[in-house]
């Protein structure tokens, strides 16, 4: 229980509030009014500011969290057969830094995100700040029927990405979100990009598909799962993800019936 509290790493009210402030000196708030985000989350304080502003704000603590769990996938990738390639930060404005430009550059390639706004330091801190998403539900909280059909955007979404040699490097239910987009469309957007190292792409690849595959199959089905991933991945692709089920399935935030999995793919490939 002490380790878990470790990790869920606090600020002080005194600094979340200042760095709200902050936030609606910058950008014309007539206020600064502040709620923190009840949210499981190891690697920052999300909050809304003025109900405008999503922001996440990152302490030295949130670093060293990120560098502790950089390391323990480092290592679940090296059990799959594969060198280690994910990447840790220095400071937690380059955190927020990253975050930024991942979010930019999915944007850019079509992929639906929070409008990035601004990263800055602020007193020691690192501030991403994003639009906010007011009416959003996460992947998770669907009914399996809405999860089964937004399965093939999902991974859509995830092959523009691998094919301009980016990958998510972190996705999981809860990073996917479900809102409204400007024409008033239910569309999933994509959060909490982590870092993945340059020349990494086939492995990061693999192993984003692993956890998309890991995160619908509790809702849709591991055979439903693995039709909509062949709708926009090869089989070897999907046989490549097979290699990394197993760390996955090591992850806490992941509870998936690992075998079910396997056996579709494996299915397919016969």
């Amino acid at each position: 229980m002490a380790f878990r509290r470790f990790l869920r790493a606090s600020v002080p009210q005194s600094r979340l509030e200042a760095v709200a402030e902050e936030v609606a000196r910058r950008y014309g708030g007539s206020s600064a009014s502040l709620e923190c985000l009840d949210a499981d989350n190891w690697l920052s304080v999300p909050c809304v500011v003025d109900d405008r502003w999503f922001v996440k704000i990152i302490a030295d603590q949130h670093t060293l969290v990120h560098g502790l769990l950089t390391t323990g996938r480092n290592i679940g990738a090296f059990s799959s057969g594969t060198e280690g390639f994910f990447e840790r930060f220095s400071t937690p404005v380059e955190m927020a830094e990253h975050e930024l430009a991942a979010t930019r550059r999915m944007r850019e390639l079509g992929v639906s995100a929070p409008e990035p706004v601004e990263a800055f330091e602020h007193d020691g801190l690192g501030v991403l700040v994003l639009e906010y998403l007011p009416d959003f539900r996460a992947l998770d909280e669907l009914p399996p029927a809405d999860v089964e059909r937004f399965a093939p955007d999902l991974f859509e979404n995830l092959s523009r990405m691998h094919d301009a040699g980016i990958a998510h490097g972190d996705l999981r239910a809860e990073n996917v979100l479900v809102a409204p987009n400007r024409a008033g469309e239910q569309t999933l957007f994509f959060i909490d990009a982590t870092r993945v190292r340059d020349g990494a792409i086939e492995d990061a690849t693999a192993y984003d598909l692993a956890c998309a595959l890991a995160s619908l199959a509790p809702h849709i089905g591991a055979a439903a799962a693995v039709a909509a991933a062949l709708e926009h991945y090869s089989l070897e692709e999907l046989l490549a993800a097979r290699r990394f089920l197993d760390f996955v399935n090591m992850r806490p935030d992941h509870d998936f019936d690992n075998a079910r999995v396997k056996g579709e793919i494996e299915k397919v490939a016969t």
